[in-house]
This record gives structure tokens, C-alpha cells and sequence, in this order.
């Protein structure tokens, strides 16, 4: 088992100084992120879906252990709300593959205002190549249902486990043999930090549910003021004293 841990994104103006040093160029901080972690969540997929040529070159730019899940287009999720997804799933992995093999999960996070269409659901997981992963983040109440969890679990896509304000929004369903979790925003202070105790929590549910020797992506999107790079160090060394053995995150001290 591994458990991948970064964050959603790594280009946040907010980062300079705390995360970045002063010195380097936002133009270079793929590379000072990738010194720092072994993955990223690439989020401003979902606003603007990157070239093939843009995956192509951010591949030739991280390491050969470096690993890139990809937020799928919101054309996708949003516009067209898992309709037609012939097409657009086409496109997205089409583009996608620049990355190579540090293609990683690809992530579908549903509108909030999507109710629940299992079949809607399985036609669209059903347009993927075979052997992608894909993990789902459902965000309406009506998805928690055993249909729906029969459906990711035949074609083998994770139900993104999200956490809000320090709790569970999803059920923890195990749906495949590999895991996807999202932390959006702490309870801990300065906002939105998570707090020690609820992170090591997490590590435990995480070590309790994987236990085998599977993957897990866990990624922070509490960006603003660094939160996302400080919660995931913390969240590391809590895996690891859980037994997990975790990709590469900084030292504490590091974070400017």
C-alpha cells in the first residue's frame, strides 16, 4: 500500500514566501512543489481543460515517481451534467495523456445540485479506457444509495471519501481496491487548518480501510494561506505513525 498525499493545485499566489521561496519564479514552482510531494490533484483542469501538449509538458517537468491526478472538466460535470459523455470523456483523456505514466486517478466531482441517475452515472464511468481509474465525489444527499454503490463498485471507481469542517460529507464506502480523499476545510485555527486530533483520525479510518497493500490519493484543497501544505505534512506523519507507508511530503520546518 501507498498513500499519496498532496494537495489540489500548486499555483496559489498566496504561496510565495510561505511555501515558495521569494526567489522563484511562479514559472518554476512545478518544480519546487515536486521537491516538496510525489503528487498533485491538478484542480484548474476542471476550469479550463489543458492542451495535450500542456500534460506533455508538465510530465517532461516532475520526476519519474511523480504522480498527477486530474479534476475532470466541469463541461463534463457541470455543463453537461454527465450527459452525452462520449465526447467530453473523450477529450479529457485524450488531453490527459500527455502526462504519460504520471497520469494518475481521474476525478469526477458531481454539481451539488445533481441528484442521483445511477444510470447516468454508469454510462459515463462506462466511456473511460479500460484500467482508468476514476474516483466520484457526489455532493447531493440522494447519491447514498446501494444502487449507486453497486455502480461504482462494477466498474471499479472509488467513492471519493470529503471531508467539510473536520467530518465526513460521504458515506466511507470501499467500492474498489484503491482509495480517493478530499479534505475541503478545517475547524482549527488560523482557517481553514485541520486540527491534529481530526487528522489523525483520518489516518486511522484510512489504515483501517486499506490495510492490504492498496493505493490511496489524499489530497487537501484548503489552499488559502498555505493550510493544504501544513495539513498534509501533519496528516503524513500521522499515517505513518499509523503504519502507512507515505510518499514524500517536507519537513515542518521547511514551510517558509
Amino acid at each position: 500500500m501507498t498513500v499519496f498525499v498532496g494537495t489540489s493545485g500548486w499555483q496559489y499566489k498566496d504561496w510565495r514566501d510561505l511555501v515558495y521561496p521569494a526567489g522563484v519564479p511562479a514559472r518554476l514552482w512545478l518544480e519546487e512543489y515536486t521537491r516538496l510531494f510525489a503528487t498533485v490533484e491538478v484542480n484548474n483542469a476542471f476550469y479550463r481543460l489543458p492542451a495535450y501538449g500542456t500534460f506533455a509538458s508538465w510530465r517532461d517537468r516532475v520526476p519519474a515517481d511523480f504522480v498527477a491526478a486530474v479534476k475532470a472538466s466541469r463541461y463534463l460535470t457541470h455543463i453537461k451534467r454527465l450527459k452525452d459523455p462520449e465526447e467530453p470523456v473523450q477529450r479529457l483523456m485524450g488531453h490527459a495523456a500527455g502526462l504519460g505514466d504520471r497520469l494518475g486517478p481521474v476525478l469526477l466531482q458531481l454539481p451539488p445540485t445533481l441528484r442521483a441517475d445511477p444510470s447516468l452515472l454508469d454510462a459515463c464511468l462506462a466511456c473511460f479506457p479500460a484500467g482508468t481509474r476514476v474516483a466520484v465525489e457526489p455532493r447531493h444527499d440522494s447519491w447514498w444509495t446501494p444502487e449507486v454503490r453497486h455502480v461504482l463498485r462494477d466498474r471499479g471507481a472509488a467513492l471519493c471519501w470529503a471531508d467539510v469542517l473536520a467530518r465526513p460529507v460521504t458515506p466511507l464506502w470501499r467500492t474498489t481496491g484503491w482509495g480517493y480523499v478530499r479534505f475541503h476545510q478545517g475547524r482549527a485555527r488560523p482557517w481553514p487548518r485541520y486540527g491534529r486530533r481530526s487528522l489523525q483520525t483520518w489516518a486511522e479510518r484510512v489504515a483501517a480501510a486499506w490495510p492490504d497493500g492498496e493505493d490511496v490519493f489524499v489530497y487537501f484543497n484548503n489552499d488559502p494561506g498555505g493550510a493544504a501544505v501544513a495539513d498534509a505534512v501533519a496528516f503524513a506523519r500521522a499515517a505513518a505513525k499509523a503504519g502507512l507507508p507515505v510518499t514524500r511530503v517536507p519537513e515542518p520546518l521547511t514551510l517558509r
